[in-house]
């Protein structure tokens, strides 16, 4: 269909054509400018030096999954001959030709950044990072013993040459190509992998950052990087032959394979395996020192069967999440002030959950959580009460990601072997890169008697759910939470995220449907409250916005506020572009990818997309509706993602009750609306740009706000 713009009687030209790829932004290029973003991070000022440090670990963390899945499964594209265009019209090598360009201009900054500003300040605040040639004869001496106790015993140097094949070269393994001379004058080339299991950063002499004797801190801390101490002692693994030169390469796998699903029995052997496959993926990204000489680029690229246009010729850090470990430094002054939670000490009597008073306050009240800022402890307090109480007859989640000692994990293991308790665990073994992790609790809950199922064929299951049934009486009664963020014990004190506990009679056979339908065979459409990807969520929510779109039209104010990781989803986007044809007040805080291109005149000019990053990592879904004054809230798993609304299992939830959409209303998505320090406001072309730093009178920055609240909370506690 030709572009074409249309006259209202109102005289406003409106765009027609709404599918044209020019109204849309490519999901891969805006997940590089939401790292762009994170960059920024870095680079302010305005954080404490090692959150600034931080950021660049993050970074650098981002990049390594950016390549191996959204780079890895457009290589696999490439690979097959897939030529489909994206909505915004560009074939996968296309994206990758931009990627490459891209994200070379970014690594390239980001480590010049490091090197160039971040030491020097470092170096002035005390926290020295020297090359192997800097370091002192006390010092050198000290680093050399480690190496020999500790690091030697760890190498093992592999050589290539007729007689030994190429080695394998891990997924993002740290490796140092060697070129070796014999005492002929041969040369031979040999790779050495930098151990992943030690510190990457090397501290020398009194550097670790832990206390004195006399409870005081260091003044200076002084580290070497392991692979220059590896490289200046590759003597030691080569006996009598001369070591010529030696470069760091950093290599990046394809992780973004597909399952082929087998019956339920078969699935977790298949994840098992496919977790092993992962180690053999298609290399995607090589970075090179970029001192090292063509020939070993050559060498390299040729026997790891790669494109030479996937080498990037970096500064160091080849490896930057290592940066991680100089935040790990007892350096209060150069972080963020300490934010200690706000306790609700509501379920809790005597330092434990109380299970009655847990279950007669959720029955008096809806009770809404906004984490970090509130703890995550009810909620493992939730689930304890209902192990321990007798009244509760069974309890079912899902787990997505939980992460290594799970508190959430023993709660259910002791709920089912101390108490009996009938207990129902979905284990997604699909949530990408936990899939390990995931593995060891399911094997470890079937071991204790837990039914644990893995999900549909097909779906991942996404959703945040936990059902508690309970006998009280002669009738039985449902306790739901409900969340938008995983349950995960230390991910919830570093991400935002909502979630909501109550004992609503239709939410609680909803959530009885649901696990139904996620365990059994169901096919049941019509639920009464909970909006269920993919079965109602995607249908339901474009009914909404359709649905303040006309109330617009017939003359209500409409207004809409989306706050999401992703909006991505071209049905959802051109249901956005009508409803801001028609006058709807549209405001989006999105943190990462926005398909979406606003402030175009006739199209988009009364949306409005935010960012915002700062200490804590955005993470709830948040979607409010005007709805002509009947307002609407829903919460939960779900972005505005095709995967998520056609191929998860996903929740929406209500929020009922008028004062709680007030204080969600109000008190959150107001206060995100209104950050003019940590908001990056998008423009048309897909840029971001940040607002003139306020004075500090008038500086709001949301995060800032919940934390000062949370402390006056803890207060008057």
């Amino acid at each position: 269909m030709a572009e074409t713009t249309i006259e209202t009687k109102h005289n406003k030209v409106l765009v027609a054509d709404l599918d044209n790829p020019k109204y849309y932004i490519n999901r891969e290029l805006g997940l590089l400018s939401f790292q762009y973003r994170v960059f920024e991070e870095a680079q302010d000022e305005s954080n404490p030096l090692l959150e600034r440090v931080k950021f660049l670990s993050i970074l650098g963390s981002n990049l390594d999954e950016f390549f191996m899945v959204r780079v890895g499964g457009l290589s696999m594209q490439h690979d097959a001959g897939f030529f489909s265009l994206t909505k915004d019209g560009m074939t996968p090598i296309q994206q990758l030709t931009e990627i490459r360009k891209i994200s070379k201009n970014l690594m390239t900054e980001a480590r010049n950044y490091w090197r160039n500003t971040i030491v020097p300040l470092l170096d002035k605040a005390g926290i020295h990072i020297l090359n192997y040639e800097e370091l002192t004869e006390r010092q050198r001496n000290f680093a050399n013993e480690y190496f020999h106790e500790v690091v030697f015993p760890t190498l093992t140097p592999l050589a290539f040459d007729p007689g030994h094949p190429f080695p394998h070269i891990s997924n993002l393994s740290l490796n140092l190509a060697v070129s070796i001379e014999d005492e002929e004058g041969t040369e031979h080339f040999a790779r050495v992998k930098v151990p992943a299991s030690l510190p990457q950063l090397v501290p020398i002499k009194r550097s670790s950052g832990a206390y004195r004797k006399d409870g005081s801190l260091p003044r200076h801390h002084y580290f070497v990087w392991l692979s220059h101490l590896i490289g200046a002692n590759l003597q030691h693994l080569f006996p009598g032959v001369h070591v010529q030169e030696a470069y760091p390469f950093h290599v990046t796998r394809n992780a973004d394979f597909d399952l082929q699903e087998l019956e339920a029995s078969d699935l977790l052997e298949s994840m098992e395996e496919s977790v092993r496959s992962r180690r053999f993926g298609k290399v995607v990204r090589l970075m090179v020192h970029e001192d090292m000489p063509e020939h070993i680029q050559n060498l390299l690229a040729d026997n790891l069967n790669m494109d030479d246009k996937d080498i990037y010729p970096m500064a160091l850090p080849l490896n930057m999440r290592s940066l991680m470990d100089l935040h790990k430094l007892e350096l209060p002054h150069l972080k963020d002030p300490p934010f200690y939670q706000t306790k609700s000490d509501q379920f809790r009597k005597a330092g434990e959950p109380d299970f009655k008073s847990v279950f007669s306050k959720i029955r008096s009240e809806n009770i809404l959580l906004h984490h970090p800022y509130d703890s995550f402890i009810p909620v493992i307090d939730f689930l304890k009460a209902a192990a321990r109480d007798p009244n509760v007859l069974a309890i079912k989640m899902t787990l997505y990601r939980v992460g290594k000692n799970s508190p959430i994990v023993q709660t259910l293991l002791e709920a089912r072997r101390d108490y009996g308790k009938q207990v129902a665990v979905l284990v997604e073994l699909k949530a990408r890169f936990d899939e390990e992790s995931n593995i060891g609790w399911a094997r470890a809950m079937e071991q204790e008697g837990v039914h644990v199922t893995y999900g549909l064929v097909g779906l991942k299951t996404h959703s945040k759910i936990a059902l508690v049934v309970r006998k009280e009486g002669e009738h039985i009664r449902r306790y739901v939470h409900l969340g938008t963020g995983n349950y995960h014990h230390i991910t919830a004190n570093l991400y935002e995220d909502m979630g909501l506990f109550l004992s609503d009679p239709d939410i609680g056979a909803d959530a009885t449907d649901l696990f139904n339908y996620l365990t059994g065979y169901s096919l049941k459409k019509d639920y009464r409250k909970l909006w269920i990807a993919p079965i109602n969520l995607r249908e339901q929510f474009e009914a909404m916005i359709d649905q303040e779109t006309q109330l617009q039209l017939n003359g209500t104010q409409g207004h809409l506020i989306f706050k999401m990781n992703s909006l991505v989803d071209p049905r959802i986007i051109k249901k956005l572009y009508q409803a801001s044809q028609a006058g709807v007040k549209v405001d989006l805080i999105i943190r990462g990818i926005c398909s979406l291109r606003p402030g175009i005149p006739g199209l988009s000019e009364n949306i409005r997309v935010i960012s915002i990053l700062g200490r804590f990592l955005e993470h709830s879904r948040i979607y409010y509706f005007h709805n002509g004054g009947d307002e609407k809230l829903y919460m939960g798993s779900a972005d505005l993602m095709p995967r998520n609304l056609n191929s998860r299992v996903e929740i929406l939830f209500p929020i009922e009750y008028r004062h709680l959409v007030r204080q969600v209303r109000n008190n959150i998505l107001e206060v995100y609306l209104n950050d003019n320090v940590k908001a990056r406001i998008m423009k048309s072309d897909g840029s971001y740009t940040r607002q003139s730093p306020p004075d500090g009178r008038s500086a709001k920055n949301a995060q800032l706000i919940f934390i000062r609240r949370a402390n006056r909370a803890r207060k008057k506690r």
